[in-house]
């Protein structure tokens, strides 16, 4: 039977990246995005490719909304399998700017939204009749190599990433025994339109431009390349595989070499 994923953040970026690989693995996959119409346009693309994608709006911010998106994939192809908490914002918070209104959103989305999607994927993986230690359902979680070690002017953002990773170990004891794994993967600095963003945004705040804020981030790759969306596809193609079934609490990170452990 064809296994099911749902991508939050499908629409763009690393999201899309993961949406498009988990197609090619034979994923029937949902394109869940906050833009409907970008979603609809990555499915379309998808099933024009002879892939099974719908498109389903979101915001994970809402607890209702992730679970009626999760909801939606069950009732499109008949089953549940992966979800992949993607969706994330990451703005450059130098730490005198920042604001209760600014910490409610960051934290809503990008902890809260992580948060949801466990609950609503555990909901439907509980519904599956379990045989022997078999693995039921994988929960994906995006932190962030800043996730890892706190990055300059990105205090919100990191923080949410490093309570990702702690949420994903706890997660993983609570659930093993059922026969859910929850694993995150924490990339880099990758190509994407919000990297390009921070980017620009810290070189601002120094007075410099676009190319000195990436190397603020990027002068240690040890492969001395930023890295492609499809790299850290790659990575969550592993974790939502079978090759990953004995693999669970554990953050994969998928930097090039920017740091070791």
């Amino acid at each position: 039977m064809t296994k099911v994923a749902l991508v939050t953040g499908g629409a763009q970026g690393i999201g899309q990246a993961i949406a498009r690989r988990l197609a090619d693995d034979g994923f029937a996959v949902a394109v869940a995005d906050r833009n409907l119409e970008a979603a609809k346009q990555t499915a379309f693309d998808l099933t024009t490719a002879g892939k099974s994608a719908v498109a389903i709006e979101v915001d994970v911010a809402d607890k209702d909304s992730v679970f009626q998106a999760v909801q939606k994939t069950y009732n499109a192809f008949g089953g549940f399998d992966v979800i992949v908490n993607n969706a994330g914002v990451g703005p450059t918070t130098p730490i005198e700017t920042i604001t209760p209104e600014q910490f409610d959103q960051v934290y809503h989305i990008n902890v809260a939204g992580v948060i949801w999607g466990i609950q609503a994927a555990v909901e439907q993986f509980r519904k599956k009749k379990r045989v022997g230690k078999e693995i039921v359902g994988k929960i994906i979680n995006a932190t962030s190599q800043a996730g890892v070690v706190g990055n300059p002017n990105l205090l919100l953002y990191s923080g949410t990433k490093f309570a990702v990773r702690g949420i994903t170990q706890v997660a993983a004891r609570d659930l093993a025994k059922e026969g859910i794994t929850v694993t995150a993967f924490a990339p880099g600095i990758v190509k994407t339109p919000m990297m390009y963003d921070i980017a620009h945004r810290v070189g601002q705040n120094a007075g410099k431009d676009d190319e000195w804020g990436m190397q603020t981030f990027a002068k240690d790759i040890a492969l001395e390349k930023l890295s492609e969306p499809e790299d850290v596809a790659a990575a969550v193609s592993f974790l939502a595989g079978t090759d990953s079934n004995y693999i669970t609490g554990q953050t994969l990170i998928v930097d090039g070499g920017m740091q070791f452990h």
